[in-house]
């Protein structure tokens, strides 16, 4: 068997056992998957009168704020979900079957691919949730045309594979599961500075260029430009950048930190 048939085989095999645990013990994606969808609600139907009153400039719309809030909450469900990779991760590491792992005839590298694989599958199950639920509360979007929508698939999915690869470099440094879900907790942190729920024209000036330029705010106001045809301008470069510079950090730091002899 070839080296690229063999690795192909082992990561299939890890992403299967990856799934299954997620199926077996669905608990912690379905506490991170609740945070999104409680701020989705909180934010609609406490606060989104209010706030699409000081955003609009106007007279209350609700459905103006769903339709500004549902990308940003989209973004903020990636974030969260990962976590749920960093700790599975470190479980892995300070449980044992890593080092079991490590004396199988097995491609080294698939035990991590699996769990990218596994986690990038998660992020796009939970996004397709939490996009259920804005649109049975309200979210739509008519102007996007099938490029504009395959454009803003293929953006939360290459946002939830750099994501996923830093979420598994702080689960490899994590001494145990909840020093790990400490560790990550800035993947859900941020997308609360970012634009996901005000603009960044409404924030102090000088916070907007730290909200400004974070990962997520170029993200979000990217694929709010797909959804809903507003403009993207610079937003767009910005995002794949940002996608393609935590793809390669995180690759390289979960590599060399699996690979460093234990201790």
């Amino acid at each position: 068997m070839s080296a690229l048939s063999l690795a192909v085989r082992d990561s299939n095999t890890m992403l299967r056992r990856n799934l299954l645990h997620a199926r077996r013990y669905p608990s912690l994606t379905l506490n991170l998957l609740l945070t999104p969808v409680m701020l989705l609600l909180l934010f609609v139907y406490i606060f989104g009168d209010v706030m699409s009153a000081g955003i609009g400039g106007g007279g209350a719309d609700r459905s103006e704020y769903i339709a500004y809030l549902v990308p940003g909450i989209l973004m903020m469900t990636i974030g969260g979900t990962t976590i749920g990779t960093a700790v599975s991760v470190s479980m892995d590491m300070s449980e044992g079957i890593i080092a079991r792992f490590r004396t199988l005839a097995i491609h080294r590298g698939s035990v991590l691919i699996g769990h990218v694989i596994g986690s990038v599958l998660q992020c796009v199950a939970s996004v397709v949730l939490v996009g259920a639920v804005g649109v049975a509360i309200g979210f739509r979007s008519t102007d996007a045309t099938v490029l504009e929508w395959l454009a803003a698939f293929g953006l939360l999915v290459l946002f939830a594979l750099a994501l996923t690869w830093i979420a598994v470099g702080m689960g490899l440094i994590s001494p145990n599961a909840e020093a790990a879900s400490n560790n990550a907790l800035p993947l859900i942190f941020l997308p609360l500075i970012s634009s996901a729920f005000v603009p960044i024209d409404a924030m102090p000036g000088w916070f907007q260029p730290v909200a400004e330029y974070q990962p997520f705010t170029p993200a979000i106001e990217t694929l709010r430009g797909l959804l809903l045809g507003t403009e993207i301008g610079h937003n767009g470069w910005l995002a794949i950048a940002w996608c393609l510079a935590l793809t390669v950090l995180g690759y390289f730091w979960s590599k060399a930190s699996f690979n460093r002899d234990p201790k």
